[in-house]
Parts: structure tokens; sequence; C-alpha cells
């Protein structure tokens, strides 16, 4: 069913008259009579009569304009759900407990005039075909990786460089320490189960291993974060790198410690991306508070890969 017809229908039936509901919609009084006769035949129904004063609904009518009026303002509905401006800004991150999360909170807490629709998914590849397509407005990724660039219609900005934090148990032989070196983690055995191999975390300590000569194992299944900190609490042989901005929360009997890695501090470098000809208005919104918001990068005594995208 066309809706131009449906509108015309609609706008006769307010006006009583075809002449003035041509004037309304800005068409001729022919143009109209023939929507009306076109949906007539649709809908197998006279929908008016003639009479001296104008246009009058029949019965037909008057049991079709309510449904009429219906079908319009879904239509406008489904309209204004797509239209730039209108619909949330669609953000990716990693994790609902990551730096980039805390960015997004940050930000609703700065805007919460524009409404946002936060996802999740697995990797680089998955986020800027979703970019790509127009499935999100932007994400927040380690741009990686050498031999892998990114599409040239898709930007990058760097926006947040995140420290890593050692996380072991009361037992571990580093838990009473008030930092550590990358030097001295060497020889200890750092378990990392949700380093999934092809990922852009994975590039990223594989280059942080075959710089300092880390040992870490990625063995296991991932249960998540709680299978993650009993495992830690329990075990004195093992300890795990954790983002200095992670939200995590667990029993005090846990006995947990987060210690700072200095000489040199590695840090997980998360950029924005989105599409470069995306005209949703948030999105820029999005960008100059993260430009305004964040810390500078590559300060003196950190380390990051050398593919990570400059500022």
């Amino acid at each position: 069913m066309d809706l131009d017809t449906v509108r015309t229908f609609v706008a006769a039936a307010d006006a009583g008259q075809f002449r003035e509901a041509a004037a309304e919609l800005g068409v001729t009084q022919q143009a109209v009579s023939k929507r009306i006769a076109a949906l007539e035949r649709d809908l197998g129904v006279r929908l008016f009569t003639r009479t001296p004063r104008g246009a009058e609904l029949t019965i037909d009518g008057q049991a079709f304009l309510p449904h009429a009026r219906e079908l319009l303002r879904v239509a406008g509905r489904a309209v204004e759900s797509v239209r730039t401006g209108r619909r949330p800004l669609r953000v990716d991150v990693i994790n609902s407990r990551g730096a980039a999360s805390g960015l997004m909170r940050g930000f609703h807490r700065a805007h919460p005039e524009i409404d946002l629709d936060v996802v999740m998914l697995f990797d680089i590849d998955t986020a800027v075909g979703a970019i790509r397509s127009g499935a999100i407005d932007a994400s927040f990724r380690a741009v990686a990786t050498p031999g892998r660039p990114l599409a040239e219609d898709v930007e990058s900005v760097r926006v947040l460089d995140e420290p890593l934090q050692l996380l072991t148990g009361p037992a571990h032989a580093l838990a009473g320490a008030r930092s550590v070196t990358l030097a001295q983690l060497a020889g200890h055995r750092i378990w990392m189960p949700g380093i999934v191999p092809g990922t852009e975390w994975a590039v990223y300590y594989d280059d942080l291993v075959a710089e300092y000569g880390l040992t870490i194992e990625a063995t296991g299944p991932n249960l998540g974060s709680d299978a993650l900190l009993d495992t830690i609490a329990d075990t004195p042989a093992l300890a795990t790198f954790m983002g200095e901005h992670t939200s995590l929360v667990w029993p005090a009997d846990h006995g947990l410690r987060r210690i700072p890695v200095t000489d040199p501090t590695p840090v997980y470098p998360h950029s924005l991306l989105w599409h470069r000809d995306n005209p949703h208005p948030a999105l820029a919104t999005l960008r100059a508070h993260l430009a305004a918001t964040v810390a500078d990068h590559d300060a003196a005594g950190t380390w990051a890969p050398d593919w990570v995208v400059p500022r």
C-alpha cells in the first residue's frame, strides 16, 4: 500500500474537500482524485461520496480512517528511528568492566541528553566491519597490526594509554612489592586465559613477550573475571596483568594485590574508530569529549608496540 495515497486520503478526510487537501499537500486537485481512486481500487471499496459541500466519508471510509492514521504514525516512527541524530549513538566496547566502558560512563555523565546504545563486539575485524556497514558508529580498539592496515574509509584517533598492573594473590612472591619492573617479571608465570590468537590484544602481548622475555600463559578456558580472580587468589605461582582502569570487585578474603609495573610501564593503547563519512552529530561530541578529558599519550617511561597508531 502506497503511503502517499494513504496520506492523501487522511488529508482529504480531514479537509472534507479534495481541493483543500490538494492545497495542503502541495499537489493538484487532479492528483488527489487519482490517488484516492488508486487507493479505492487497492481496497476494493468506495471511501468517499461527492456532495454539494465537498467529499464525505462512506461507512468503509470511516472504518479505514483510524487505521490510515496509525499507518502514518508507524511510518513516521520508523523514519525517526534511523534518522541521523534521532537514533542512539551506537558504540562498541570490548567488555563492560574495561577502560572503554569507563570512558563511555564519563561521556554519559557529561552529556546525559545523548541517547547511547553500547554494544560489545569480539575483535577488531568484527568492529571495523560493523563500522563500515553502519551497524555501529564507533569502536574502542587497539589499532593493530603490522600488515593489516585499517580500511581507507575508517578513521582512528588514540584516546587512552592504559597502564598495566600486576595482579597477584597474597602468597605470590611479588605480593609485598610496592612496584615491580618488567625485568623482575621474567621467570614468573603470568596467566591470561582471555588471550585469543589473532586478536589485537594477542598481538600486543606477543610483542610484550618478545621485547621483555616474559612468560604469558593463555592455557585453559576463559570462564570470566570471577574465575580468574579466584584462581589468582588461590595459586601462589600465578599472576596476571590487569588494566589500571579495569573495574573489578573481589571478596576481601582473596587478599589480591594490584601492583604498578615500571621501567618501563607497559600501556595498552585504546583508540576510537569511526567511519569518516558518519554524520551522526553525537559522534563529533564524543570525539571532542575524549580529546578534552583524556591525558596525553607516549608519556616518558612507558612502552607500547611500534605498530600503535600515533596520537
